[in-house]
């Protein structure tokens, strides 16, 4: 009899590691990917808004005109473009900041890739961060002192031949 204590002692033991260590190693041998969760993802995108409008000028005459989202206060440039799955080729979005200074921007949240047009205060294009990495959060930053940055769908600077030297008016 004692025995076969013993033996449902060592079954009932065994069963409860054997359990436990299911517990703590089921996350680790699953073959699917775990995504990490935003528990600040609004309920649905945000949809586009025109709020004005950015001429792209070469030489001073005009190239080509875009409608764009403004984000001219903290909370607006903070969220930027994020939880859009999608914008169409003829918008984008006008960040206005008070003074300019260097600029840097991150790609968290955002799940399209974006070029960055860095626009000094006399509104003409310093850098351009062609083709960032979505949800990335390594900086891209100006090179010089910006105080707009324009976001377009990433390919639009070369597709429409932008370059750096050129100008926006607004």
């Amino acid at each position: 009899m004692k025995n076969r204590q013993s033996i449902i002692a060592y079954i009932l033991l065994g069963v409860f590691l054997l359990g436990g260590a299911a517990y703590y190693l089921v996350p680790f041998i699953t073959t699917s990917k775990v995504e990490p969760i935003n528990l600040n993802v609004p309920a649905e995108a945000p949809n586009f808004v025109k709020e004005g409008e950015v001429t792209f000028l070469k030489n001073g005459k005009v190239h080509l005109k875009i409608d764009v989202e403004i984000a001219e206060n903290e909370n607006e440039r903070a969220k930027g473009l994020m939880y859009r799955s999608s914008i169409p080729d003829s918008v984008g979005m006008l960040f206005i900041f008070d003074r300019p200074e260097p600029q840097s921007f991150w790609m968290h949240n955002t799940s399209i890739p974006l070029d960055i047009m860095y626009v000094d205060a006399n509104k003409k294009i310093i850098s351009i961060a062609a083709n960032t990495e979505p949800y990335s959060d390594e900086a891209v930053p100006s090179l010089g002192d910006a105080q707009y940055v324009v976001e377009v769908n990433a390919g639009f600077s070369e597709r429409n031949n932008i370059k750096t030297g050129d100008a926006i008016s607004f």
